[in-house]
């Protein structure tokens, strides 16, 4: 059954249900966040929650995800409530689709159905759009059949498309349109992979810190974002969306911020994560967060003040490590301190990888980018080199790529005292000043 979208203007009304199983190794704490997290999902769609229903069982119905009677409890909440959809809290298999819409009466949706609406919505740049996009029709592939019950499947059994019904000519049609469309999607998203990849190694030529800020959906890494663009950039077209709302930004942003004796680094914000994020997501989007894999250090934004908090830097954990990401240096930065009623003092720093503050207190702002540069630039020694006159490129390149603290002009060349790069003091070793 195809979904009908209410007038515009009025929100859906939907129903969301979950079922808590004994073989899915999650707690009942679990399920509760991860049934909080489903409504604001919705939320973040735009739709009205008007009714949730839960189901403990030991395995989930292979045939309709719930039980045959949570079924008609669900269809005859649906009608009295003139409920608009049903979004269940999980992936459902094709089937499970198919025969939920059949016994139901009504459009039904999973979660990952529901991401991919939030995304779509949300997507601004050609990449972000041409991801997914791609991630949409993976999502649609296997779920065609079924969705064209009006047609008949009547036909020969030689297999040719002429003696098929024409239900089976529509979903063969349908199936090579969306194989076609994914071709084109890769071949697109390869030749915006190559830019990103030309745009990273200037970067990394120039031999300027990547950070990248990961996370949890809206545990503040906009607004961290934002807020190192307005003290050091100081253009507001540099700006990323910032909202109390999940997945409000999508696209990944890369900034250059100049904190001054030529430290800076570019700091990166990235998709957030999600309990049950779905793989073909993380698939989709891999060349987006590449900056992630690609990072010399990564902040791990937390949500200090949500109560599942620990839960969500374990996500966090394990979708670094899909990404091939679980062994970049790692400083966790516990943000929305303010809001947990002056339990922690702030900002504070314990340890070398973990520091309490507030994203939107300038105090915190400070201390977290001097924590930032005390990592990055640990690798950083201080060196005196002597440049001979005819190397004057040498001296601009460590004006540009060091912190400069001294320069003398001697008979031989230039004396620079600076601190730089351990790779740089290797490279350029034979113009090591000798006493």
């Amino acid at each position: 059954m195809e979904r009908e979208w209410v007038n515009e203007g009025k929100l859906e009304r939907v129903i969301l249900v979950g079922v808590e199983t004994s073989d899915n190794h999650e707690d009942e704490t679990d399920f509760e966040r991860s049934m909080e997290e489903l409504e604001n999902l919705a939320k973040a769609c735009f739709m009205e929650t008007i009714a949730v229903v839960t189901q403990k069982m030991e395995f989930i119905n292979k045939g309709l995800y719930i039980g045959t009677g949570k079924v008609a409890e669900v269809r005859e909440l649906a009608e009295k409530l003139e409920a608009d959809l049903i979004i269940f809290d999980n992936s459902l298999t094709p089937s499970q689709l198919r025969n939920l819409q059949s016994e139901l009466g009504k459009p039904v949706m999973d979660r990952t159905n529901l991401i991919l609406d939030i995304f779509e919505s949300r997507a601004k740049t050609r990449e972000a759009k041409l991801q997914v996009e791609t991630a949409r029709l993976q999502y649609l592939l296997p779920r065609l059949v079924g969705m064209h019950e009006a047609l008949t499947r009547q036909g020969g059994t030689s297999g040719s498309m002429s003696s098929r019904g024409a239900g089976e000519k529509k979903l063969e049609l349908d199936r090579r349109r969306i194989e076609h469309r994914l071709s084109e999607l890769r071949k697109e998203l390869d030749e915006v992979s190559d830019e990103r990849m030309i745009q990273r190694k200037k970067r990394q030529s120039a031999r300027i810190p990547l950070v990248a800020l990961v996370g949890y959906t809206n545990a503040g890494k906009s607004t961290i974002m934002n807020a190192m663009v307005d003290k050091y950039v100081k253009d507001d077209d540099k700006k990323v969306l910032e909202k109390d709302m999940l997945f409000a930004t999508l696209d990944t942003t890369v900034r250059r911020i100049n904190t001054g004796n030529n430290k800076d680094f570019l700091l990166s914000d990235t998709v957030g994560f999600i309990h049950k994020l779905p793989h073909s997501l993380v698939k989709a989007f891999r060349s987006t967060l590449e900056e992630v894999q690609n990072a010399d250090l990564l902040l791990q934004v937390v949500d200090y003040s949500d109560p599942f908090y620990r839960e969500q830097m374990k996500t966090t954990k394990e979708t670094l490590t899909e990404l091939d990401a679980g062994d970049i240096p790692l400083l966790t930065v516990y943000n929305k301190v303010d809001k947990t009623g002056g339990e922690i003092f702030y900002p504070k720093v314990v340890g070398e990888d973990k520091i309490y503050l507030s994203a939107k207190d300038e105090i915190s702002l400070d201390a977290l980018v001097e924590f930032i540069l005390n990592k990055i630039y640990a690798d950083y020694v201080e060196e005196t080199f002597l440049i001979p006159y005819a190397k004057g490129n040498l001296v601009s390149y460590f004006r540009e790529n060091a912190h400069l603290i001294s320069q003398e002009y001697e008979e031989n060349g230039t004396k620079l005292t600076v601190k730089c790069h351990k790779a740089d003091k290797n490279k350029y070793a034979d113009y090591l000043y000798k006493k």
